[in-house]
């Protein structure tokens, strides 16, 4: 279980903007409502098109951003809201993780790597966290017949 004093809270942070770049339509709307309910002030985009749009409109200090988006990568996101915004903290988002994505993500300026499905509690608690502070690992962490599913899944994607 995560220890709660590694958590701040929204209402500490000055700004309180969050972009969700996710091309899941469902899975972005619904985490939108409930980061909105949670105290954020949110934006969305479904492309890294729109992504970078987005952040030269406006920077926001948090970032929800999907590895695999339909136009390329969410690392060419990320990129860009480390150059207008240095100290916004972004998670990735994956179905599809792995050591070496997690690894581009962390230097291209991500605090914080999730697999999908993530919940808005778990995406809440990696935007909050303290960066100085160890994180828990995780409560339910994917069984290997969960890895294997998303494996399959994403080959099928590719194929069509």
């Amino acid at each position: 279980m995560r220890e709660t004093q590694n958590i701040k809270k929204i209402t500490d942070f000055k700004d309180n903007s969050l972009l969700i770049v996710d091309d899941d339509n469902p899975f972005r709307e619904r985490l939108s409502r409930a980061m909105e309910k949670k105290g954020f002030q949110v934006s969305q985009a479904e492309s890294v098109k729109n992504g970078i749009a987005s952040v030269k409109l406006k920077k926001p200090a948090f970032a929800v951003v999907d590895l695999r988006l339909n136009d390329g990568n969410g690392l060419e996101v990320v990129k860009e809201i480390q150059v207008n915004n240095p100290d916004s903290r972004i998670i990735m988002l994956t179905g599809y993780g792995n050591i070496p994505t997690a690894v581009a993500a962390i230097k291209e300026g991500a605090i914080d790597y999730l697999a999908k499905p993530a919940d808005a509690e778990d995406v809440e608690n990696a935007l909050l966290a303290d960066p100085t502070k160890k994180a828990s690992p995780p409560e339910n962490p994917m069984s290997a017949d969960r890895v294997k599913w998303e494996h399959i899944h994403r080959v099928f994607e590719l194929c069509n």
